[in-house]
């Protein structure tokens, strides 16, 4: 499954853009997060993904879950939102 990682620094059309793309090629992926910040970019893409594969008759369904992540040698919990076409 496709990951792409977001952060609060995220443009959520590039990230819906990329998210739509992988929602084409294989009906799911996986979206992380970490930090309010980056969720909040996060949703966004979700949502704006949804309209541009509507058209082409996908319906997203997201799931939300916890992730392990390690970043620079430490553990942290992040988000994981597994998107996928019905």
């Amino acid at each position: 499954m496709e990951v792409l990682k977001v952060s609060s620094g995220s443009n959520p059309n590039s990230v819906a853009g990329a998210l739509a793309g992988v929602i084409r090629e294989s009906d799911q992926a996986e979206v992380q997060a970490i930090g309010a910040g980056a969720l909040n970019q996060a949703i966004k893409a979700i949502a704006i993904a949804r309209g541009y594969v509507a058209p082409g008759g996908h319906d997203l369904v997201c799931i939300p879950a916890f992730t392990e992540v390690e970043i620079n040698g430490s553990d942290r919990t992040g988000i994981k939102l597994i998107v996928k076409s019905r």
